[in-house]
């Protein structure tokens, strides 16, 4: 189900280069060639088995449109907290709700265009979350889900880094240099 949002409360929290909030503005008006720097987020959801999901982009997206990516992404409002927003966005873009969220990228920050020219330019913490739910993509935000091995996506980004959204590309190279503080999902699947 999708909610209207007026364009006064879908807004992004727009940010100084040393990452200090110095106002909001339109979501709509800010992804273009010149995409001031602002706040977002990127997660990746797990279940029990230890698969995390991936999703392919909406064609319809403003921003690389049917690329495949982590679960889901976001942008906080100006007085909602980080976790609050992914909870949200779970919501919004699949369908379902999230537990366990866990920071394991708070200062991640990148600056991409995709192939329109469209820029992105964020600083954009990444969490990990889990679910034991079933996936039901919002038509507007995603068009296809697959959960995948973390080994297989791995190797998928090293031969092919093309074929996923960049700040995926970046998140999982330095998500590959750090020991994750990851819940033991497999004995929560057996409990």
């Amino acid at each position: 189900m999708t909610t209207h949002v007026t364009e006064q409360e879908d807004h992004v929290v727009l940010l100084d280069p040393q990452g200090e909030r110095i106002g909001t503005a339109a979501r709509a008006t800010v992804h273009d060639l010149e995409t001031p720097l602002h706040l977002a987020f990127s997660c990746y959801v797990l279940r029990p088995d230890g698969r995390v999901l991936l999703t392919r982009r909406a064609l319809s997206k403003r921003t690389w449109p049917g690329v495949w990516t982590n679960s889901f992404c976001g942008h906080p409002r100006q007085h909602e907290t980080m976790d609050e927003a992914v909870l949200r966005h779970a919501g919004h873009e699949l369908g379902f709700s999230v537990g366990d969220l866990h920071l394991v990228l708070p200062d991640f920050r990148y600056r991409a265009v995709d192939a329109s020219g469209v820029v992105e330019n964020e600083i954009c913490p990444v969490y990990f979350a889990t679910t034991t739910e079933t996936p039901s993509p919002n038509p507007d935000e995603v068009m296809d889900v697959q959960w995948v091995e973390m080994e297989d996506l791995g190797r998928a980004v090293g031969a092919t880094p093309w074929a996923f959204s960049e700040w995926m590309v970046l998140q999982l190279n330095q998500l590959a240099q750090i020991e994750l503080p990851l819940p033991d999902l497999r004995d929560e699947a057996v409990a």
